[in-house]
């Protein structure tokens, strides 16, 4: 029986079976988010299973997972500028309180995000928008998801 991919990510990332996974980078994955109520969530996954904080990482490591964070958060800010005016900034984030294994979340925020909500941080938004099958990640955001790689590529070199 295969694994679902959302209980092991970063197992069916290394098995090239998890579906969000864009490219593979120095020290982790960089992943589409499960959600796109803010356009252009990503996760960037480790790529040593078991791995559950940075500090786990042997230094040489750690600095290649962060600057795998930074690439990736670069290509978020350059795509999501491009594709909506009211792209504000990327925030950046390794909380690791649910999901036990290493990551960081680079989400992008947008002017046009409610007043109450904007200036705080993305999980503050109501349980809705995580759920609502209209902001799942689908089909629809086969644009987005190419665009994200191919800036990946660009940046990469």
């Amino acid at each position: 029986m295969a694994v679902d991919w959302k209980v092991d990510r970063i197992g069916t990332a290394l098995r090239g079976e998890n579906p969000t996974v864009m490219r593979r980078l120095d020290a982790s994955f960089a992943s589409i988010g499960d959600v796109q109520f803010l356009p252009g969530y990503c996760v960037l996954l480790v790529d040593e299973p078991g791995v559950q904080r940075l500090t786990g990482l042997p230094r040489r490591r750690r600095l290649q997972f962060l600057a795998d964070m930074d690439l990736l958060a670069e290509a978020v800010e350059r795509v999501c500028a491009r594709r909506d005016p009211g792209f504000r900034r990327v925030n950046l984030e390794i909380l690791g309180n649910t999901d036990p294994c290493l990551h960081a979340h680079v989400r992008a925020r947008y002017e046009w995000e409610p007043e109450h909500l904007v200036g705080g941080p993305a999980w503050l938004y109501p349980a809705e928008y995580w759920s609502d099958p209209t902001h799942a990640l689908g089909p629809q955001h086969d644009g987005l998801r190419a665009e994200l790689t191919a800036e990946i590529d660009r940046l990469r070199g």
